[in-house]
């Protein structure tokens, strides 16, 4: 945390005695007691003897058991020479939190991809960040929203989507039967509207925890047990219905899936039979 010292302190917050008593301290620094001022702010000292702003300590979040600090991701964002400011939040909605990027270009104008800036980004990231502090979207805003007083708006940012950008030219619909039950697991697991056939299970904002639920939604559908080593060994849905279709030598896996569905839909119509009888012995 960066803290201030020196003869130039203020004496505290007027009239806030209790925070005064958090923020500004007594430390022994250069063998004397020196007063000093908690900031707030994340700092690191870079190898050149500069200082680092990485953002703010009230700015770090806890996600699936890993501590983050929101400033170091992005810090490294805006490292990359395309990027000119990048906030990083934690989406919260649907039961399923994860970090989400919000970045502005330096060259807007001159951008005619942005799916392809946040490909790059998200590539970036890769060889920076360990997995858990990989943002699962990138949304590249004309500007980032701000309060009355001028900071970054983050609690509207949180409120925006966060379903990944897609570019048009990588998008390959679900062609046959296998893809599109695939693609309906993934979609409804992921949160999001629609997903092609070559697009990476993990650049969707999938992680470990969601693998399991389309692994157990995967082995009932296509009623054949599915490993979580085989889901991370085929992530796109291309892939994996290529393995699933090829692994199976008895009656194939759509019947097999078909023929679960038909026997769901006739136990609920059956449920809803019998819900009507009652009904109307009651009347």
């Amino acid at each position: 945390e960066l803290c201030i010292a020196g003869a130039g302190l203020a004496r505290g917050y007027l009239n806030r005695p209790e925070l005064t008593a958090a923020k500004f301290i007594e430390v022994e620094l250069f063998g004397q007691t020196e007063r000093i001022y908690k900031t707030g702010d994340l700092a690191r000292w870079r190898p050149d003897g500069n200082l680092e702003y990485l953002g703010r300590l009230d700015h770090q979040v806890k996600l699936r058991g890993f501590r983050i600090e929101l400033g170091e991701i992005e810090a490294v964002l805006t490292q990359h020479e395309a990027v000119k400011e990048a906030v990083v939040v934690l989406w919260e909605k649907e039961n399923n939190p994860r970090l989400a990027a919000y970045v502005t270009p330096r060259n807007l104008t001159g951008l005619t991809d942005l799916s392809g800036l946040t490909t790059v980004l998200r590539t970036w990231l890769k060889t920076r960040l360990p997995d858990y502090m990989l943002p699962s979207s990138i949304t590249v805003l004309e500007q980032l929203p701000l309060t009355p007083n001028g900071k970054v708006d983050r609690n509207a940012l949180s409120q925006l989507s966060v379903a990944p950008t897609l570019s048009a030219g990588e998008w390959v619909a679900p062609r046959t039967p296998e893809e599109k039950l695939i693609a309906e697991i993934w979609t409804a697991v992921l949160g999001i509207e629609r997903v092609g056939i070559h697009h990476n299970f993990f650049d969707l904002g999938g992680h470990s925890l969601l693998l399991i639920q389309v692994q157990a939604k995967l082995s009932a559908e296509f009623d054949q047990p599915i490993s979580i080593m085989e889901l991370f060994q085929h992530p796109t849905i291309h892939l994996l219905a290529q393995h699933l279709t090829t692994k199976s030598t008895k009656p194939t896996i759509l019947n097999r899936a078909e023929n679960r569905r038909t026997r769901k839909t006739a136990m609920r119509q059956q449920r809803q039979t019998r819900t009507q009888h009652r009904s109307k012995d009651k009347d």
